[in-house]
């Protein structure tokens, strides 16, 4: 897995495919801190209305998507000493941090009679925190093209991305809920929020200079493209001819952004509290061993795909994967439609002190747990995906524009799961609640048929849509083999003298087949 000399792949370091993903963990302790409780912030703590919260999520995840692309070219036509990435790396980590402080810890000093700033301050300091997760963000997918285009190694981000979202968003997702306990912090309070910025804060910088020290040798023009750092510049009046010409991009939007809108919703903390706390009754004792249990049931799963996906290419591993958690899911689907409180119709695990499970939980965590494992493990799948698009709009057009590919890319998964905070709001809202339910929050009628639509149907309708845009993805194994060996051709040739539209236009699938 080391860089050989006479090679035309370029392969990472183990530690550099161990390294790199925690960017995506380091960013993700972010996608919990923010995102997920954000709204609760505003509603619980600066006394903002709830559906203005929940809709304030929707446009500023708008406005993240938009402010992508922009960061996208702006990376592309950056090469300085510091490299392309790693700049982009730090500007981010620090716009986030201070805007966080700002906003969670600074913002409720303001008094409740000026309530007018508190909306100001709340919409401000989330617009510059965006800025900085866009910063970020966009190197986890557009550094993916410099860091391997070895067909073997790319499907191993999935799970080295899955150990930093462990240690980014997984330990804000057990320490937020210890932390909220009654004899610690409370309910979400001011309090919490205070305590959970440095913590977040803290795991975020860290995972963000492991990652560095993962792309730092990577991070440098020998591994830009077919003509390294001589390229010529792409204008950004060019960015809307290139998505009409890559058509595996655009399947790869449209399956990205299915999958992040299945997490997304099914994962929001809003939707968790309503089944485990108000139907089920016992959000304590139900929502972190059912949330062990997902993980437990990933593990196997993330071995699967990297194998599926080295033997047959990513492609394959994506739709079969997501078609077992479709499956599956329908086994939730019937279990909700069947829940009753009065009747064993309902999940149970410890009673008294004791162990009581029944036959219901007993088949909601088979259902759920293969299912989540299935899905879990093909959430970000679509990343190295994107890595394969950008090789691919080399191979099609001979220029390497990492940035703007994977910017593209999350510029579609952010509008889509943009959507989760406003459904869930305006979900809430329709059973009649003015606030956002909390563990203290008793049960509404009619809140199990919102948790049906959105823990599973919403998903499931994801999924399908993601297993439609599949069906016409060409980069299948073959076909990402036959690219990167033009690439790696055309690349020598140029390395050799000659132009690049000379090697674009004389070396071919057939000529590299030829020889």
């Amino acid at each position: 897995m080391s860089q050989e000399p006479n090679t035309t792949l370029n392969r990472a370091k183990p530690y550099q495919l161990v390294l790199f993903p925690l960017n995506n963990g380091a960013t993700n302790v972010y996608y919990v801190l923010i995102l997920t409780y954000i709204a609760t912030f505003g509603n619980t703590v600066l006394g903002i209305a709830t559906v203005f919260a929940s809709f304030m999520v929707t446009g500023m995840r708008v406005f993240d998507a938009i402010t992508d692309p922009i960061i996208g070219a702006l990376m592309d036509k950056t090469n300085g000493r510091f490299g392309k990435f790693r700049p982009f790396m730090v500007i981010g980590s620090a716009i986030m941090a201070v805007s966080v402080i700002c906003l969670y810890i600074l913002t409720p000093f303001v008094p409740a009679s000026m309530m007018w700033l508190r909306y100001v301050l709340f919409i401000g300091l989330y617009a510059v925190w965006v800025i900085g997760y866009t910063f970020q963000t966009s190197v986890t997918r557009a550094a993916q093209a410099v860091l391997t285009n070895d067909p073997k190694q790319r499907p191993l981000f999935t799970i080295f991305n899955t150990v930093g979202s462990l240690a980014g968003m997984g330990a804000m997702q057990f320490i937020g809920p210890i932390l909220a306990r009654d004899n610690i912090f409370g309910d979400y309070n001011q309090s919490w929020f205070a305590a959970m910025t440095p913590i977040g804060i803290g795991v975020s910088v860290v995972l963000t200079i492991l990652a560095i020290i993962g792309i730092w040798e990577k991070d440098q023009p020998k591994y830009f493209g077919i003509g390294g750092g001589k390229q010529e510049k792409t204008k950004v009046s060019e960015y809307i001819a290139i998505i009409k010409a890559n058509k595996p991009l655009q399947r790869l939007m449209i399956a990205g952004g299915g999958c992040k809108l299945a997490l997304s919703i099914a994962t929001n903390v809003t939707v968790l509290i309503m089944l485990y706390s108000c139907m089920m009754g016992d959000y304590d004792g139900l929502y972190m061993p059912m949330m062990i249990l997902g993980y437990v049931f990933a593990v196997p799963f993330f071995a699967l795909t990297v194998r599926t996906s080295q033997k047959k290419g990513q492609k394959a591993s994506l739709t079969r994967y997501v078609a077992v958690a479709f499956v599956c899911y329908i086994g939730v689907l019937v279990l909700l439609l069947l829940w009753n409180p009065d009747s064993a119709m309902h999940m149970s695990i410890m009673s008294g002190g004791k162990l009581s499970i029944n036959m219901y939980t007993i088949l909601f965590i088979l259902f759920f747990g293969i299912g989540y494992g299935a899905y879990y493990a093909t959430a970000d799948m679509p990343i190295p995906m994107v890595a394969d698009c950008a090789d691919y709009e080399t191979y099609r057009s001979g220029k390497f524009i990492p940035g703007i590919m994977g910017t593209l890319f999350s510029l579609v998964d952010k509008l889509v799961s943009s959507l989760s905070a406003t459904v869930v709001g305006v979900a809430v809202s329709i059973i009649g609640l003015e606030k956002l339910p909390t563990k203290t929050t008793p049960y509404t009628p009619g809140m199990n048929v919102v948790v049906i639509v959105l823990f599973c149907i919403i998903p499931m309708c994801a999924w399908a849509l993601t297993l439609w845009s599949m069906k016409g993805y060409e980069l299948d194994g073959e076909r990402v083999k036959t690219v990167q060996a033009v690439n790696a051709a055309r690349k020598e040739a140029v390395a050799k003298g000659m132009s690049l539209e000379q090697a674009m236009s004389t070396i071919t699938d057939e000529t590299v087949k030829r020889a």
